[in-house]
């Protein structure tokens, strides 16, 4: 990278740090776009983060999410705490894109420099989030935002990764689906360090929640941490405070662990990985053949002309090579 070049990225570093919203907004683009310029951004504004708390907002798609996101950040906003939204929309098949725009369902925010929100396309990332995810996270942690919501596209086991990213997450939930609890994926009830029973108004509230209470009380406590239960109308802002509430009871536990060092650096250690095997996928396919070489062996292996392990290893040694 030349001198010109490194200059404008040091700019580029000082205007996120002073939250310029423009300089921010080219940032996750650039971050999701896989521009050369954003790992470099990146490692120049990681020692500036650590400071913002981030909330994971999951569940099933229609229990509510994007109008509980949108009261909660209200919520910080009335504290005049600075906040950062990333929505993570299913990709469009098309363009990649996202295409159910957060942004216009929360459009209420849409005047207010304290909130930044982002639409963030899946891209086919297993359970809805993308690795890019992470990196728009700390951008937005660098640029002064105290807390960030992720809300996840809700779509299936593979929501469980939220867990990796967020500090805290919410498990969103609403009576009436189907067979109410008995639905619940182990997973999502393994993961949730809050469940939000939204939508409360509906009829069978009040069994849904017994039923919760019950599938929690056997539940085994995850470093000392019962998760609590709580009932909201976000379209009536009602239980918005006690699920804020609840959050930073959440904080206060976690600041007292005595692992809390431990989990962090777990959390590095998968990040790590995942980067890792980014970097190796790039290097092999990246190069200059490497993409029709695998679609080659790919129509071998699908001949049964060669075993998808001796493909793989061929790839390997002639990166070597």
């Amino acid at each position: 990278m030349t001198r010109a070049q490194t200059l404008h990225v040091d700019e580029w570093v000082a205007q996120i740090q002073r939250g310029e919203v423009r300089a921010v907004s080219r940032a996750l683009t650039a971050i999701e776009n896989g521009e050369p310029a954003a790992a470099e951004l990146i490692q120049k504004l990681f020692t500036h983060t650590g400071n913002a708390y981030s909330v994971g907002i999951t569940g099933a798609p229609g229990t509510g999410k994007s109008t509980l996101v949108d009261k909660l950040a209200a919520h910080y906003r009335g504290a005049k705490a600075a906040v950062g939204v990333i929505a993570v929309d299913p990709s469009s098949p098309f363009t990649g894109g996202a295409i159910l725009g957060d942004r216009i369902r929360m459009q209420s925010h849409h005047a207010d420099a304290g909130v930044f929100i982002r639409s963030m396309a899946t891209r086919g990332s297993l359970g809805g989030l993308a690795q890019a995810t992470s990196d728009a996270a700390l951008v937005l942690d660098a640029a002064g935002k105290q807390y960030i919501l992720i809300e996840t596209v809700g779509v299936g086991q593979g929501e469980v990764e939220i867990v990796r990213l967020a500090d805290c997450t919410v498990v969103v939930l609403m009576p009436g689906m189907g067979d109410d609890v008995q639905n619940l994926k182990a997973g999502l009830m393994e993961i949730a360090d809050i469940f939000v029973i939204n939508k409360c108004d509906r009829e069978g509230a009040d069994r849904f929640e017994e039923q919760l209470r019950a599938m929690l009380s056997i539940a085994s406590e995850r470093d000392g941490w019962r998760p609590p239960i709580v009932r909201t109308i976000a379209t009536d802002n009602k239980g918005v405070v006690e699920l804020a509430g609840a959050i930073e009871k959440l904080r206060e536990h976690q600041n007292a662990a005595v692992n809390r060092r431990a989990k962090k650096a777990e959390y590095w250690r998968h990040r790590l990985v995942e980067m890792l095997e980014q970097r190796v996928v790039s290097q092999i396919v990246g190069t200059r053949g490497g993409e029709e070489r695998l679609k080659a062996l790919a129509g071998e292996v699908a001949e049964r002309k060669k075993d998808p392990y001796a493909a793989v290893e061929e790839m390997l040694k002639e990166r070597v090579r």
